[in-house]
């Protein structure tokens, strides 16, 4: 008696991953475990703010914190917290949300987890700008932005246009960003020794990067740099999660390749160069953003948006996490995540050369 052969059963939507069916008939993957880690992730940013908010020398309470920025404090509290502390804490969210997309970017476009704005290079191209204009033109604040940009964007032109071969990949990027951090380390030296008193103290405490002294100058521009990259990125992240399968797979597929890689290159660099102007190169942010979401998510991917909202929670936990240890100013946050970027970058070195991948 022969036994009845079974129809195989189609998978079934699992925990992590369901489909949603929307009212125009159309069927979108919603990964719950994503989901459930982006919404922590923003709670967890906005209960360090607050924090944050209510930490200095005159310190509040989280319910009077609320209360004043609800508009029902006194005028003393709203001073203290729309003029003095509230511009630093946004500008701290939106650096680390800049560096946190713009460090998952480039992984995904390198495809190696060591590919990130602070080994390739461009937080020193960044220094570079803002180290000409203060050491050769005495320039104000503004001006020192303004150079800071544009070293950026000069470095990751440079980084672009050496490291193409029909294409740029993988390594040959890392390697290329690599010689070019030296490069602009060297000359940042060079910068320093030929600065005098006042403006080598100055451009040392810059190139620490510090979110102490921040004001509304700084949050409008870095505020508008990302509301128009953000969602240019967020709407090709499709196309990116192809391109990890392979350019052929990708072209296949109907993907521009260059095109998007030559985009979303930009909006990473953009992004990168604008935080850096912003508060100065604060280091490893980029490298463990991205690296720390995928291992919350465990999700395949570029994982753009939880690595958006790991930068901006880390930066804001980092520097609630001097000025409470420290005191306020007393420890710049770039040196906090200097320190803990440092160790995580050598446990992923050990961790890669014992896969076999470097």
């Amino acid at each position: 008696m022969r036994s009845a052969a079974k129809t195989p059963r189609a998978p079934r939507a699992t925990r992590a991953n369901r489909a949603v069916r929307t009212p125009g008939g159309l069927s979108v993957r919603l990964d719950v475990r994503a989901l459930t880690v982006v919404v922590l992730l923003v709670l967890a940013a906005l209960t360090a703010s607050v924090v944050l908010i209510g930490t200095g020398d005159f310190p509040m309470g989280a319910g009077d914190v609320l209360k004043t920025l609800l508009g029902d404090g006194n005028a003393g509290q709203e001073f203290i917290v729309n003029e003095l502390r509230l511009p630093r804490v946004l500008v701290g969210l939106l650096v680390g949300a800049s560096l946190g997309l713009g460090g998952a970017l480039f992984q995904a476009l390198s495809r190696n987890p060591l590919g990130s704005p602070d080994i390739l290079g461009l937080g020193q191209g960044a220094t570079t700008g803002a180290l000409v204009v203060i050491v050769l033109f005495s320039g104000n604040a503004g001006q020192v932005t303004v150079g800071a940009l544009l070293g950026g964007l000069g470095t990751g032109l440079a980084i672009y246009l050496l490291a193409w071969k029909r294409g740029v990949h993988g390594y040959r990027l890392v390697l290329v960003g690599i010689g070019m951090s030296a490069i602009m380390t060297a000359v940042n030296g060079y910068l320093l020794t030929k600065a005098d008193l006042v403006d080598a103290a100055r451009a040392v405490v810059w190139m620490t990067g510090s979110l102490s002294g921040r004001d509304w100058a700084q949050v409008w521009p870095l505020l508008a740099v990302c509301a128009v990259l953000v969602p240019l990125v967020l709407g090709n992240a499709r196309a990116l999660r192809m391109m990890e399968m392979g350019d052929d797979v990708s072209y296949a597929l109907g993907v521009r390749v260059e095109r998007v890689r030559l985009l979303l290159m930009l909006a990473a660099v953009l992004l990168t160069a604008a935080a850096t102007a912003a508060a100065g190169p604060v280091s490893f942010v980029a490298l463990t953003a991205p690296q720390l979401a995928r291992r919350l998510t465990r999700s395949p991917g570029p994982n753009l948006l939880p690595s958006l909202c790991m930068g901006a929670a880390l930066l804001v936990t980092a520097d609630w996490t001097s000025q409470r240890v420290f005191g306020a100013d007393q420890m710049p946050v770039g040196v906090v995540t200097g320190v803990l970027g440092g160790v995580y970058l050598l446990w992923l070195l050990v961790t890669e050369r014992k896969a076999g991948r470097i």
